[in-house]
């Protein structure tokens, strides 16, 4: 089977809501990590075959073929194509898969695969919100859906709780991991490891070039005092996942590319996955998913050296930890959503990006990246770095 291969990366700084990216459009922001992608890699931006955008929230200013006016914004001529894609907190994940898919067929050569989601000035629902007061419908579930699982309320909060219970967490444990994904964002960031997959751009007062979200003073005390979502419950806005404004994109290409273009390879992809689980519980589908990516890849859990798994909320990857008996030292490294901020459909792709550098500087080969994604959904891709 033809090989993919990805050349360069590149992502924004998350911004907090309301915070430094507030006054980007997203179009903009998308037209940034692709404009960085061109330039880092050299590639002359005619021979790109395709851009592929995650976006979760496609209404207002990420609507309208919002992948095409990613590319309008962007210095790409007009004869490149693009196509926006929601699969959730996984798309930008996805349009990496599928820009993989492409190369591997051979049915393309030079795929942009990236995500953007301004969670500031396109809110999370904004998409629901606007066909519901509009008295279009009744809601994304119907009534068959409600019969099969005995519910229409699908919600995320809820299936955090549930695995919390699970698996046997209590709050506590959820609010180290919570504090740990802050300290290793902080020390990721004072030692400059972002440095290198971050695009700066321009805001008011200078350049944005520092995820907004990582708190260098917070204290086990400071995260165990938030509020709780709910009365009796375990998760908190201070142990989930940041509402986050941001942009990330992969450059993949096929092994003729390569030769074509003079480009040099950083990161081989060696499994492409995608799996459905219980949408009531939703977010333990990264365990399954994983199992069975390691199985296609003849792969065992020790054989991976870097892991990336989404800190949507803590329970998530410390199920995922506990399931497969992985090592903690080996998980979000520099840190995760939780203090970097979860930018929807650029998630996928700003962890891409992450887990690209850090097996590059730790002199690691193979990294494994996945997410939870609503519906019960999840992505695994495992990479080798070149």
């Amino acid at each position: 089977m033809a090989e993919a291969y990805i050349v360069e990366t590149a992502r924004l700084a998350g911004g907090r809501r309301n915070g430094a990216l507030k006054d980007w459009h997203p179009a903009d922001m998308g037209a940034e990590v692709i404009n960085a992608l061109v330039d880092r890699s050299g590639i002359d931006p005619a021979a790109i075959d395709d851009v592929i955008v995650g976006c979760v929230t496609q209404a207002g200013e990420q609507a309208f073929a919002f992948g095409r006016n990613c590319v309008l914004a962007s210095k790409l001529p007009q004869s490149v194509p693009a196509v926006t894609i929601d699969r959730q907190c996984g798309s930008s994940q996805q349009s990496v898969q599928f820009a993989a898919q492409a190369v591997m067929s051979g049915t393309q050569d030079v795929v942009i695969a990236m995500g953007v989601e301004s969670m500031t000035r396109v809110p999370m629902f904004t998409n629901l919100s606007f066909h519901m007061k509009a008295g279009l419908g009744e809601g994304p579930f119907s009534d068959r859906i409600g019969e099969r699982y005995g519910t229409k309320d699908f919600s995320q909060f809820k299936g955090a709780e549930m695995i919390a219970r699970k698996h046997g967490f209590n709050r506590g444990d959820l609010d180290a991991f919570a504090l740990e994904s802050h300290r290793r964002a902080l020390a990721a960031t004072e030692a400059g490891a972002f440095d290198r997959e971050i695009v700066p751009v321009a805001i008011e007062g200078g350049m944005h070039t520092r995820d907004e979200g990582i708190r260098a003073d917070a204290s086990l005390e400071g995260i165990g005092s938030v509020k709780l979502l709910e009365e009796g419950g375990m998760i908190s806005a201070a142990n989930a996942s940041q509402i986050c404004d941001g942009a990330a994109g992969v450059l993949v290409v096929s092994e003729a590319a390569l030769k074509k273009h003079n480009l040099t390879p950083v990161a081989r992809i060696v499994n492409l996955t995608v799996t459905g689980g219980d949408p009531v519980i939703m977010l333990e589908e990264p365990i399954p998913a994983t199992f069975r990516a390691l199985e296609r890849a003849g792969m065992k859990i020790d054989d991976i050296d870097l892991y990336e798994v989404n800190e949507a909320f803590a329970p998530v990857p410390m199920a995922w930890l506990k399931e497969l008996n992985a090592d903690p030292a080996k998980l979000n490294v520099n840190g995760g959503a939780i203090s970097l901020g979860h930018p929807l459909g650029a998630s996928g792709a700003k962890l891409m990006t992450t887990l690209v550098h850090a097996l590059q500087a730790r002199s690691k080969k193979y990294g494994l990246q996945t997410m939870c994604e609503g519906g019960g959904i999840a992505n695994v891709t495992i990479l080798e770095a070149l």
